[in-house]
């Protein structure tokens, strides 16, 4: 059973399909068996009862359903099929990059989309790309006419900078602020700190534009800004996206445009001389990863085992079992040479075929069955409204029917979500498993990344004992001689410690 999930269901029934095939009940109820066969918990039910697909994102409880996903209540939401989360293609996009931002998984049954899952997280891959493309579309449309309107010297949107005001589309001083910026590059040149440079012009009283004090920050950016020495910088950033930091262009697309100066440009210089000094003393070397199997050994009483980078040994702090990172890393790839050996992948692929395509029988001939008794209810209705039938035998053959149509009523949607789970699994087990024989048979052509990406996919742990080692993947197919994961001992590569 899966790790416990916290997930939403999705219910959207437009006026026309509220027929018992299609009732809100039906949607409910198989999504509610597949979460239970995942072993996930149901915390909400979004339900949009005859509401039309062109356009949800307005709707009250698509806002709740979004508002749950941002502050992390539900981790993932289960609907039928995408057309039913929602038919523009704009807003599809657009919930599917909501979800990729907040790290949550969408889960279509009829398209047997689960992003929880490797093949899954493929379409979310690709469905996020499609967003990108059209957002990049639409900006690069806007961004076309950034440059022009910049070489003209007019105001490419937002504030002018602190010290100057837009007027009639011509970047002029302030009078107001100029006298304020300028002192701030004297304050700092005098204290040369940020934050002593943003307290004094909070003592002498005054404010950003927006009457907030100055902080650090504010006196980083304002000292940055070339336009107090008369150079405005102009199309040289670009969003990232939304609530994302701006990212700055190359300096080849900037335009450079003159403007009245706040102070002499040696006056700014200087002050930028002192910056440029201290962030290269203030500058930190982050350590890249470069073990491969870091975050995976265990030792056997639970606790992680972390490199010591001189000895290049995964050390236990409590029990001191230790094993050098080279012995490890060979002994991974021995374990997954001799379990690809194991697997017949087209055994496993045929085998959940075969059992998929029972399922798959059965909902049909469940189907037939339940047109064919709609069908004798009909008669049997028409037959009492001709009164060639009376009341009570109408009642005695028409009772048993409507109860056994009951029954396939709930019988459908179970067997459409069990077949839901099994197609889903198959996608997900072959697509690991086509992850760990990429790893073995490419293993010499691909990069520390590409390797490390993969055993992220396919490993849970890798629990160093004091006898054996065994390796927990992800995946192991349900097949005779892998029904689970053993333990792997390499005594010529591993000695535990005396």
């Amino acid at each position: 059973m899966e790790q416990s999930k916290r997930v939403g269901i999705w219910i959207r029934v437009s006026t026309d399909m509220q027929v018992d095939a299609e009732s809100p009940e039906h949607h409910e109820r198989r999504a509610r068996y597949y979460t239970e066969a995942k072993g996930w918990q149901v915390l909400e039910v979004y339900r949009l009862e005859a509401v039309s697909g062109k356009s949800v994102m307005g709707h009250p409880e698509a806002k709740r359903m979004l508002a749950d996903i941002r502050s992390g209540h539900i981790t993932g939401l289960v609907f039928s099929k995408l057309a039913r989360l929602a038919r523009s293609t704009k807003e599809l996009l657009e919930f599917a990059d909501i979800f990729r931002t907040e790290q949550a998984d969408l889960i279509s049954l009829s398209e047997n989309i689960d992003t929880s899952s490797p093949a899954g997280r493929l379409f979310f891959t690709i469905i996020s790309a499609m967003a990108e493309w059209e957002r990049e579309e639409i900006a690069s449309r806007v961004q076309a006419s950034v440059p022009i309107r910049a070489k003209m010297g007019k105001s490419l949107g937002g504030q002018a900078s602190f010290g100057y005001s837009w007027v009639n589309n011509q970047l002029v001083l302030n009078e107001a602020e100029a006298p304020i910026r300028k002192l701030l590059y004297e304050l700092f040149l005098t204290h040369q700190r940020k934050a002593s440079t943003a307290t004094a012009l909070n003592d002498l009283g005054y404010r950003t534009r927006n009457g907030s004090q100055f902080s650090d920050t504010t006196v980083h950016r304002l000292l940055r800004d070339s336009t107090a020495k008369g150079e405005r910088r102009a199309n040289y950033t670009k969003s990232s996206g939304k609530d994302k930091q701006w990212m700055i262009k190359p300096q080849s697309e900037w335009v450079m445009m003159p403007c009245p100066p706040v102070v002499s440009a040696e006056l700014w210089e200087k002050c930028n001389s002192i910056l440029d000094t201290q962030e290269q003393k203030n500058v930190r070397v982050s350590v890249k990863a470069v073990y491969l199997l870091s975050g995976f050994v265990q030792c056997e009483c639970g606790k992680t085992m972390y490199v010591r980078h001189k000895s290049k040994m995964y050390l236990c702090g409590v029990c001191k079992v230790r094993i050098s990172t080279a012995d490890i890393d060979e002994i991974y790839q021995v374990y997954l040479k001799d379990y690809l050996g194991s697997i017949n992948h087209e055994e496993f692929v045929a085998q959940s075929d075969s059992q998929l395509h029972e399922k798959k029988q059965l909902l049909e001939t469940t189907r037939k069955e339940r047109t064919k008794l709609s069908k004798r209810m009909n008669d049997l209705l028409t037959l009492r409204l001709d009164n060639e039938l009376s009341k009570e035998r109408f009642t005695e053959q028409h009772k048993p029917m409507e109860e056994r149509l009951a029954q396939l009523d709930e019988q459908l949607p179970d067997l459409e979500a069990e077949i839901d789970v099994r197609t889903m699994q198959l996608l997900s087990s072959d697509a690991i498993l086509t992850e760990v024989q990429q790893l073995h048979y490419n293993w010499a052509d691909m990069t520390f990344e590409q390797k490390r990406a993969i055993v992220e996919t396919i490993t849970t742990s890798i629990v160093i004992g004091t006898e054996d080692i065994t390796i927990n993947l992800a995946y192991a197919p349900s097949i005779s001689g892998n029904g689970k994961n053993v333990p792997h001992t390499n005594r010529d590569s591993y000695s535990p410690p005396a």
